[in-house]
């Protein structure tokens, strides 16, 4: 890929894809992180004299209609105080202007030439800085590619080279985390780290389904049916055959509910009281993770130790941010619960690079082609 550093853009119509998928609370931005993700990238084209920059984004699943709940404007207004400098919304005109929520189109996830053509309308060179949205083949992802010049965006390139890094050439011991909680869903990715890493750390619901497949009686905690235990103890199997540490919990916290006022009690993962279910890792588990995270010269994170939201439930996930934070390695976190993990927990500066893209970076890691990506490529070539 040729990235946005590659071009001269002065005096150039620029039309910037970013991923401004924020949350929303009351009308206004909750959580700025993306956009102050997507701000380099917009600044250095403001920077080098674009003569007109457009911004376009999606936010959320309108599924192809205008939904007011999830109009971008509460985005403009919030990158306008970012920028310091005006943004114009939708249909207004300005130097710089933010178009509407492009899911509000369902021309756009059918990746409609006609509607890729509305968008190059906007610019004389197309900038592509979503990589949360890469795994995706839409309009404003691939489709534009077809009708401009197009390069990548600083905070996409990143991304790309960071996670691409992993899969290259890590320096040793390699250790993952892993949590969540299916393991059908990170399958692809844990299978992938089985050939690369020197250790896996399960945790997350995740983790019940693995212990379930090897016959460990998880009382009322969170597993998957038949099929989802054999996906894990073929993965368990993989590991062994591959000279992989794969790791589980040996004792959580459990209780009688999924409630900050639950009771709760700390026991051996074979020792969970009938009825009762396992919410987040243990003390022991704690400081054998830490313990590999310690030893590790690169880590990458992704998935929750447990109901981190609750904070009987926290202490697992929050401990593993620490243990990433303080470790020597090349640190890479990725998907929205670690990374608010990394947030909560003050750490998120001390992480070598945080992804902004959750499916995308798995993806990417299983060793898919990413259309958004692959389109970059075809258009440097």
């Amino acid at each position: 890929m040729r990235t946005v550093r590659d071009v001269d853009v002065a005096g150039k119509r620029v039309l910037v894809r970013s991923d401004l998928n924020v949350p929303l609370k009351d009308g206004r931005v909750a959580d700025d992180t993306r956009i102050r993700k997507a701000l380099p990238t917009i600044e250095h084209v403001l920077e080098h004299d674009a003569s007109k920059l457009t911004v376009c984004s999606h936010l959320g699943r309108p599924k192809g209609k205008a939904d007011p709940s999830l109009s971008l404007r509460p985005v403009a207004d919030r990158l306008a105080e970012l920028l310091g400098r005006p943004v114009a919304f939708a249909d207004e005109d300005g130097e710089v202007r933010l178009l509407e929520n492009l899911r509000f189109e369902p021309r756009e996830t059918e990746n409609d030439p006609s509607f890729a053509k509305e968008l190059a309308g906007h610019g004389d060179l197309f900038v592509n800085d979503a990589f949360g949205a890469a795994h995706r083949a839409h309009a404003s992802t691939v489709g534009v590619t077809r009708f401009l010049p197009s390069v990548a965006g600083l905070l996409l390139a990143a991304e790309v080279e960071a996670l691409g890094r992993l899969l290259r050439d890590p320096a040793r011991p390699f250790v993952v985390v892993i949590g969540g909680v299916k393991v059908a869903d990170k399958i692809g990715v844990i299978d992938r780290f089985t050939e690369l890493a020197d250790a896996i750390l399960v945790g997350g619901a995740m983790a019940f389904t693995f212990l379930a497949s090897l016959g460990i009686d998880v009382a009322a905690s969170r597993t998957e049916d038949a099929e989802g235990q054999g996906i894990a103890r073929r993965a368990l199997e993989d590991a062994k055959r591959r000279e992989c540490e794969l790791l589980l919990p040996i004792d959580v916290i459990a209780a009688d509910k999924v409630d900050a006022d639950a009771a709760t009690t700390v026991v051996p993962v074979a020792e969970i009281p009938k009825g009762w279910m396992g919410l987040d890792i243990g003390p022991q588990t704690i400081e054998l993770y830490a313990g590999w995270l310690g030893g590790a010269k690169t880590i990458f994170w992704n998935g929750p130790m447990g109901v981190f939201e609750l904070e009987p439930f926290a202490k697992g996930t929050l401990a593993i941010a620490q243990a990433v934070a303080e470790s020597d390695a090349t640190s890479v976190v990725g998907g929205g619960d670690s990374v608010a993990a990394v947030n909560m927990a003050g750490v998120a500066e001390r992480i070598t690079h945080v992804s902004t893209g959750g499916g995308a970076a798995l993806e990417l890691l299983e060793g898919k082609e990413l259309p958004g990506v692959k389109a970059l490529e075809e258009a440097a070539s």
